[in-house]
C-alpha cells in the first residue's frame, strides 16, 4: 500500500471519476486505473463500481475511503508540526472576506506575515454565495462571511465556525432628530428613507425587517460607500450595517454620523469562517483564524465604553 494509492482513491471518490481524477492528480488514466485495482486486490474488497457514467464507491468503499481521508490528514499534519519544529513553514492561504471586513482582516495578513514571512496570501472580497461556491470547488481555503438565517441547513457540508458576535444598528446624521437617543425603534426607522449597501445579509435583513414591522422607503442600494455616507450626512436617509463596518470609517471621529442600537428582539448572528468539511484544515488556516479571531476581540472590547 502506498501513499499515492491513497491519494488517487479519495480524489476518484470526490470526483465521481477516474478520468477526472488522472487530470487532477496530473497522472494518467492508466495510473489511476492500475493504482486502484492493486489496492482492491490487496485489501481483497471492491471500493468502486465502475460504469460509463463514473466511479461510485461501494459500501465497503465509503468505510475505507474515510479512513484513507483521515490518514492523509494525519499525514499532513505531521509535516506541518515538523515544519513548526524547523521554522521553516511556508504555503500558500487563500482567503475571501464578504466586503466590510477587508481593513481587519489586512491588519491581521501583516502581523501574520512577520511570524511566518514564507507564507503567501491570496486575498479577495466576494458576496456569501460566490464564497460559499469557491470553497465547494476548491478554489479557497476558508471564508469570512456573515453566519445568518439557515446558511448552515443549507450548506451542511460545510463547517462553520463563529469568529465574534455582530449586530446590525442603523447609522444616522449627526442633526438627525434620532441622534439625540441611544436606539431606535422599527416605528421610528421606518419613517426614514434608508440608504443600503449591496450586501446580502444586509438584504436578507431589510426584508426580515419588512416582513415583520412593515414596509420601508429604499432610497437606494450600492455598493459606493461614499455615496451612502454623503446622503445620511445630508440627512436624506439612514442606513443600516453590521457594527463593525463602522468602525474603519474615517466620519465617525468626526461625529458627522451616529450609530444607534436597534431595539428589536437579538438575533445570533456572527462573522464566522466558513471552511470545506472534506478538504484538511491545516495548520496554517488554523492559526491565522485563531489570530484573527483574538485580533477582532481585541478591537472590539477596546471599543466598548
Amino acid at each position: 500500500m502506498h501513499l499515492e494509492q491513497l491519494e488517487y482513491i479519495v480524489e476518484v471518490a470526490k470526483t465521481g471519476s477516474l478520468t477526472k481524477a488522472s487530470q487532477n492528480k496530473h497522472v494518467t488514466l492508466s495510473a489511476i486505473s492500475q493504482a486502484l485495482s492493486s489496492l482492491e486486490a490487496e485489501l481483497g474488497v471492491s471500493l468502486f463500481t465502475r460504469s460509463r457514467l463514473g466511479a461510485v464507491p461501494t459500501p465497503e468503499g465509503r468505510i475505507l475511503i474515510k479512513k484513507a481521508v483521515e490518514v492523509l490528514q494525519k499525514l499532513q499534519e505531521l509535516r506541518e508540526e515538523a515544519q513548526y519544529f524547523t521554522n521553516t513553514i511556508s504555503g500558500e492561504l487563500r482567503i475571501a472576506t464578504i466586503p466590510g471586513p477587508m481593513n481587519l482582516l489586512v491588519n491581521a495578513i501583516a502581523g501574520f506575515k512577520k511570524d511566518y514571512p514564507q507564507i503567501r496570501f491570496e486575498i479577495a472580497e466576494k458576496g456569501t454565495q460566490e464564497i460559499l461556491e469557491d470553497i465547494r470547488q476548491e478554489k479557497l481555503d476558508i471564508g469570512l462571511i456573515i453566519l445568518y438565517g439557515d446558511l448552515v441547513p443549507k450548506n451542511a457540508e460545510l463547517i462553520f465556525e463563529p469568529v465574534l458576535p455582530v449586530k446590525m444598528v442603523a447609522g444616522v446624521a449627526k442633526d438627525s432628530p434620532l441622534a439625540f437617543q441611544d436606539t431606535v425603534s422599527p416605528e421610528e426607522l421606518r419613517r426614514h428613507p434608508f440608504a443600503l449597501y449591496e450586501d446580502e445579509y444586509v438584504q436578507w435583513f431589510v426584508e426580515d425587517f419588512s416582513a415583520t414591522y412593515g414596509p420601508v422607503d429604499i432610497l437606494f442600494t450600492t455598493n459606493n460607500t461614499a455615496a451612502i455616507r454623503n446622503a445620511v450626512r445630508e440627512n436624506l436617509a439612514v442606513t443600516l450595517g453590521i457594527d463593525y463596518s463602522f468602525i474603519e470609517e474615517p466620519y465617525l471621529p468626526n461625529q458627522d454620523i451616529l450609530t444607534l442600537d436597534l431595539d428589536i428582539p437579538k438575533q445570533s448572528v456572527y462573522l464566522s469562517w466558513v471552511r470545506s468539511e472534506e478538504r484538511h484544515f491545516s495548520q496554517i488556516s488554523r492559526n491565522f483564524a485563531n489570530r484573527l479571531q483574538y485580533d477582532l476581540k481585541k478591537r472590539m472590547d477596546s471599543l466598548l465604553p
